[in-house]
């Protein structure tokens, strides 16, 4: 499945035919500053794929003392395609399978309470510092209302997951006897497994 990128970059190409770094430039202002900058190399590795996939095609223009330059322009199938991804809904793909979580399990595992809220403390940390420099990006892109809408999301977003660690701080003790709880029947559950296999 095309990832989201290609897609913008295919918006772009509505507004008609371009090439290598004037896309990039006008990437960079379509999207705003939240998704950051976008390497010329990994650009070009777009484009590529669209015309490989039938969704742009290329043509040389020549340029004066200079090599010529690769010229995209979309194609009815880009259109199409454009088209279909707009009226498609959103899906979140990533689930909650990143570092924090993960950290989380093995710290519940290990049966170490002080751990998990040690753990907690960094990541409330961390987003406190993302607060303030949402805080500041949106002071910077005041005069553009995407962009204060994508900082005004970040910041939902990032307070909505310091609420969620209060409560994993709450909870640390009650996951930790938990885990203990399904260690014990594990091992009574080989212990049996064992005199089964004796007699």
């Amino acid at each position: 499945m095309r990832v989201p990128l290609h897609h913008a970059v295919l918006a772009l190409l509505v507004q008609g035919p371009g090439h290598g770094y004037d896309l990039k430039g006008e990437f960079t202002s379509l999207v705003g500053p939240h998704f950051g900058t976008l390497n010329i190399g990994h650009l070009y590795q777009l484009l590529e794929r669209l015309a490989r996939d039938g969704l742009a095609e290329t043509h040389r223009e020549p340029q004066e003392a200079r090599p010529d330059r690769l010229v995209y322009t979309l194609t009815d199938t880009g259109r199409t395609e454009l088209a279909s991804w707009f009226d498609a809904p959103v899906k979140i793909t990533s689930g909650y399978r990143d570092d924090f979580f993960l950290k989380l399990a093995a710290a519940r595992s290990l049966g170490d309470a002080g751990l998990i809220r040690r753990i907690v403390d960094a990541r409330r940390t961390a987003l406190l510092q993302e607060l303030r420099d949402l805080a500041a990006l949106g002071a910077e892109s005041a005069a553009s209302t995407y962009d204060g809408l994508l900082t005004q999301a970040a910041e939902i977003q990032t307070r909505g997951l310091l609420q969620l660690l209060d409560q994993v701080d709450a909870a640390a003790d009650a996951l930790v006897a938990e885990a203990s709880g399904t260690a014990r029947v594990r091992v009574n559950d080989a212990s049996v497994g064992r005199r089964r296999t004796a007699s």
